[in-house]
């Protein structure tokens, strides 16, 4: 692995708000971002809006605004979740923009030129919510209803262009036996394998200008406009300067892309198909994510049940969002999420077996030695299962692991009792050097703490590390994690009679 490397997110329609999977894809983004910092590597993170195609057009038309305007206003809102999450990127990429748009015409041409890119007719099932065709076979399946937006599938009949993807399927299944392009898990790898036995699909890369009037025009038929897929796409490529820009071939092929398990089919067939019809390298890796149910039901406008991220970091603060959703959701599959799971784990693991283990090492450390930590052995744990874990893109487990020390260190004070030593120096002569002992190993030991959360948990990792690694505890230290109650039963609350 060299010393540039490049992840990418997925990028989402700006006709909505932001939601719990935008800010999955987010997260892991940038926890693998900011530990490979950590090591020593520079790091470019594209996230970005997809600002084209009839969803963003009929938003705009129901808003009473031009859709340049709409979008305009509205990608901010991932601006701001993506802030608000304290998610270090480096590129914003929109759509809309204009290199980006020239750039995605170059593309065209260029898979024009290879021979890649035929006019046909179209006959079929389309969804809308999707942007996707659909065949006879999965519309019957489906009993004619997208089971992702619970919408009918329109019945169209049209002249689009397509692109010549089942080209390049031998090609595409070999990267992924070989290993060039991996997908993580390996069970979404089988299942992708499976879903293109029988070769990657052409698929349809434009509609007519009457049935899709917000897009990038076709080069040289101005008739039809770029259907979103090839568009979008692009963006990964396009955010880096791809192709006129100096620099970008520092960066590409990517390292990781974030895409959910949803649209890994257009990640893992028809992206890399345009990048072979480009005569360019294949992404390293796909790391595919699962849904965030809410009480196992997946999250639906219908059922109200949906979650708004911001309501999580508001009220809790943004290393708690994080920590929850890089823990208790597995990386690589679907989690649940409930209000109370949530606190449960906000009380118990931050508040309790983080926050107040900070809050009494440091308390120790002032009373019986006025805030002089002291010197003694750096304290080492084999963190062999921490980085086997991060390199595997289990982060779920990585913290796991780190909870490990956490608990370990919280029982060798129970065993130790610090306390009790503090009592005894009076009597005994080398309590004191015992004791300096035990407050310096437990300090040691938030500190490398601390070192494991920063990619997870960056504001805490932070204030650990302005508590202990001066060697004096400053006189201003609070609470990393107050109690919060707003969806539990607080404890300490007076009991009804």
């Amino acid at each position: 692995m060299g010393k540039n490397l490049y992840i990418t997110t997925a990028i989402p329609y700006v006709n909505g708000v932001p939601h719990i999977g935008h800010a999955l894809d987010y997260t892991l983004a940038d926890i693998w971002s900011r530990y490979q910092k950590q090591n020593g590597k520079t790091v470019r993170f594209q996230v970005g809006t997809d600002e084209h195609g009839n969803k963003i057009a009929a938003k705009a038309r129901d808003t009473g605004m031009e859709p340049q305007a709409y979008v305009d206003s509205m990608y901010g809102n991932f601006q701001t979740l993506i802030r608000s999450l304290g998610v270090e990127y480096s590129d914003f990429i929109r759509t809309t923009d204009g290199h980006h748009k020239g750039a995605v015409q170059y593309i065209w041409q260029q898979l024009q030129q290879g021979g890649y890119i035929y006019k046909g007719s179209y006959e079929g099932w389309y969804c809308q919510g999707c942007e996707n065709f659909v065949t006879d076979k999965e519309a019957g399946e489906n009993n004619g209803i997208c089971p992702d937006h619970q919408q009918p599938y329109e019945r169209l009949s049209e002249e689009n262009y397509y692109f010549k993807a089942s080209a390049f399927s031998d090609k595409i299944k070999e990267a992924i036996d070989r290993g060039h392009m991996k997908i993580v898990p390996e069970f979404r790898q089988r299942e992708f394998l499976e879903l293109i036995k029988d070769g990657v699909k052409d698929v349809s890369i434009s509609r007519p200008r009457k049935n899709l009037s917000w897009g990038v025009s076709v080069p040289g038929d101005d008739t039809q406009v770029m259907y979103v897929w090839l568009d979008a796409l692009s963006n990964y490529i396009t955010v880096l300067g791809y192709p006129d820009k100096e620099g970008w071939q520092e960066y590409w092929p990517a390292d990781v892309q974030v895409v959910g398990k949803d649209i890994l089919r257009f990640h893992a067939g028809i992206w890399p198909a345009m990048l072979l019809g480009l005569g360019l390298s294949l992404p390293k890796t796909l790391l595919v994510h699962g849904f965030v149910n809410v009480g196992g039901a997946k999250m639906s406008k219908s059922l109200g049940n949906g979650v708004e991220p911001m309501d999580v970091i508001t009220g809790y603060g943004a290393d708690a969002f994080r920590y929850y959703f890089s823990r208790h959701i597995p990386t690589t599959d679907d989690g649940d999420f409930t209000w109370e799971k949530f606190e449960t784990a906000y009380n118990t693991e931050l508040g309790n077996d983080l926050g107040n283990l900070v809050q009494r090492v440091a308390a120790m450390v002032t009373r019986y030695q006025a805030g002089v930590i002291g010197d003694a052995p750096q304290a080492e744990h084999d963190m062999g299962p921490y980085r086997e874990a991060m390199q595997n893109f289990e982060f779920n487990r990585a913290l796991d692991e780190v909870w490990n020390t956490v608990r370990a260190l919280n029982q060798y004070l129970e065993h130790v009792k610090p306390w009790e030593i503090a009592k005894a120096r009076e009597k005994d002569t080398e309590a004191a050097e015992h004791l300096t002992e035990v407050l310096a190993y437990a300090s040691s030991t938030l500190l490398q703490v601390a070192d494991l959360l920063v990619p997870f948990m960056p504001t805490t990792a932070e204030a650990i590390h302005r508590i202990f690694e001066t060697g004096v505890i400053p006189g201003d230290v609070v609470p990393l994690f107050p109690k919060i109650y707003l969806h539990t039963q607080d404890p300490r609350a007076p009991k009804a009679a």
